[in-house]
């Protein structure tokens, strides 16, 4: 789920990379880090909790260069300490090496083997730094070509940055699992998870990298190497239904109009009677402001988020009974006591949260909650790089709807069925990854396959232009 940013050429990279994280911190909040070359080293900086939390004007200052990536975490693979955030930086025979990567590798762990057994050495517990030492064992005078023979062993999801003496590269998987959009600001390239970063930078977006991209950027020049095609684009769908902000535009969508679409369609498949629809916040308020337009059922603020939670809290000795969930919602009492009310949320993981929530609204005074989610049950494990727990804990995998209605103590549940999410958004419905909901897995762990690459040559065009 992480957030990466990256920009070639600009005097102040590293200030630049700061906003583009800080606009992305949504993608992850558990630890952050820059990394810029000055012509010379590569200079970085990582810590543990939000952007804001560790970049202040003295640890930007000691970021120079025009060269710079960065990386918001949020972890699906190793531990969340300070030794797994990212950058993460090695010297190599190729010269100074940084690597931000969004996504999960489900070859990591066999590779990673491998490689041990061989005499490397890992310093974190990441499949993100199996990329560096892979690069390590196939030296290439071209940092480049050594990335392009990676690249062709590796499967899973990846799109990542790599910073080197010699240039900044971004990278998609075959499949285009993630997102990774190409931008430019005073002519100069720019990389990023989500247009949101651009539109804090007042950059343009100029497309999204195709699926098996490469690109190179040195100064205001770029260069385009393709990996050898797959039969199967899997672009996450959940990007649209939970992860990314409503504001970007992800796999030629604004994520607004698609949640608002999801609800729309899940008023349509799962009608019901009812005074208020009330979001659960934050991501649930898109889907149930176009389920409120849909059904023209009302719609109000019944639930308050507390947006200020650090990494940390202390819990009372004594349990207050619903703690985890009560620090984060509130209900607004007013807006919900006497009134039968729809509960509209993205998904349902394990059951529990739901289950309070709904057991706070019926405190609240609510006379009826009824459960809709804009997405599929939720019952495979995702690999691809979305920290869903392990399928036995998925309430979904062994569990059925009228069960999970019962558990989370809901007068009425409803999914939106996977044709509703796939026609919400653009494009074909089998381009999209849907393993979480339908178990249909596009890149087995076992996958393998052969480096290849063809050079196709591009230059940054202009402002007012298109690359």
């Amino acid at each position: 789920m992480c957030g990466i940013f990256g920009i070639e050429g600009a005097p102040d990279a590293a200030n630049l990379t700061y906003l583009g994280l800080y606009a992305q911190q949504h993608r992850g909040q558990e630890s952050a880090g820059i990394v810029s070359w000055d012509g010379e080293q590569l200079h970085a900086e990582r810590g543990m909790g939000k952007v804001a939390e560790i970049f202040d004007e003295r640890k930007l200052s000691e970021l120079p260069g025009g060269r710079s990536i960065g990386h918001t975490r949020y972890s699906t693979a190793g531990s969340s300490v300070i030794a797994n955030a990212q950058p993460i930086v090695v010297m190599t025979s190729m010269g100074p090496l940084g690597i931000v990567h969004n996504g999960n590798l489900v070859s990591a762990m066999a590779t990673r083997h491998e490689l041990e057994a061989a005499g490397s050495i890992f310093q974190t517990t990441s499949d993100s730094e199996v990329f560096l030492h892979l690069m390590a064992t196939r030296p290439h005078h071209e940092v480049v070509e050594s990335l392009l023979r990676v690249l062709g062993d590796v499967r899973g999801a990846y799109s990542l940055l790599l910073i080197s003496r010699e240039g900044l590269i971004a990278a998609r998987d075959p499949h285009g699992f993630r997102p990774l959009i190409l931008g430019e600001l005073d002519g100069q390239p720019c990389f990023a998870s989500e247009t949101c970063a651009f539109d804090l930078l007042e950059a343009r977006p100029l497309r999204e990298l195709d699926r098996g991209e490469v690109v190179v950027a040195r100064g205001d020049q770029i260069e385009s190497y393709r990996l050898p095609p797959v039969a199967r684009a899997s672009r996450c769908v959940f990007e649209h239904v939970y992860f990314s902000r409503p504001d970007s535009e992800v796999f030629s969508d604004t994520v607004a109009q698609s949640r608002l679409e999801m609800g729309a369609r899940l008023a349509r498949e799962a009608p019901v009677e009812a005074d208020v629809v009330v979001p659960v916040p934050d991501s649930g308020l898109y889907g149930a402001l176009g389920f409120s337009r849909a059904s023209r059922t009302p719609i109000e603020l019944g639930l308050i988020r507390n947006h200020y939670i650090g990494r940390t809290f202390i819990e009372p000795q004594q349990s207050i009974r619903h703690f985890g969930v009560k620090v984060k919602l509130n209900p607004v009492r007013e807006l919900i006591a006497g009134k039968r009310i729809v509960l509209v949320d993205d998904s349902i993981v394990r059951g529990t949260t739901s289950r309070k929530i709904v057991n706070m609204v019926r405190e609240a005074g609510a006379t009826e909650v009824h459960v809709r989610i804009t997405s599929p049950p939720t019952a495979f494990s995702c690999v691809y790089g979305i920290d869903t727990p392990t399928r036995s804990e998925l309430i979904a995998s062994d569990h059925s709807q009228e069960e999970i209605r019962r558990f989370i103590r809901a007068d009425s549940l409803a999914y939106l069925s996977l044709e509703g999410v796939l026609g919400s958004v653009s494009g074909s419905p089998d381009s999209y990854c849907t393993a979480c909901w339908s178990g249909d897995y596009p890149v087995p762990a076992e996958s393998h396959g052969e480096p290849q690459a063809e050079l196709f040559p591009l230059r940054l065009e202009a402002a007012g232009s298109r690359a």
